[in-house]
């Protein structure tokens, strides 16, 4: 079996929004998730957000869509961080969720970094 390419670490936002998910959407989430994980990039499950380094978890479960914002960080291990999510009802991603998983990405390096 292949190794996973990265490992996926929930914040308690993110994580708290997948609990809260209907079993059968969340249990596709993770399905897809990990299909990331083992090398299948296609990018109707995750997708770079434009003029951003926030990626989206997609999955699309009963007409409903449900999102997973992360990044990468690759510094010293291969890890992607879920920030939050919510269920998508427009076509187009509101920039103040983007804008909120950017935030939390600053948060993170910046501790990183403070922590060295």
């Amino acid at each position: 079996m292949n190794k996973p390419r990265f490992r996926l670490l929930l914040t308690k936002e993110a994580d708290d929004f997948m609990q809260s998910l209907p079993l059968k959407a969340r249990d596709k989430m993770y399905y897809n998730i990990r299909r990331v994980q083992m090398g299948d990039l296609d990018s109707e499950i995750f997708k770079k957000l434009e003029n951003s380094d926030i990626w989206e978890f997609r999955t699309l479960f009963g007409g409903i869509a449900y999102h997973l914002f992360a990044f990468w960080d690759t510094e010293t291990d291969t890890l992607v961080i879920a920030t939050h999510g919510l269920v998508k009802k427009t076509q187009k991603t509101p920039a103040k969720e983007i804008n909120k998983a950017e935030r939390i990405r600053k948060e993170y390096f910046d501790l990183k970094r403070n922590e060295q």
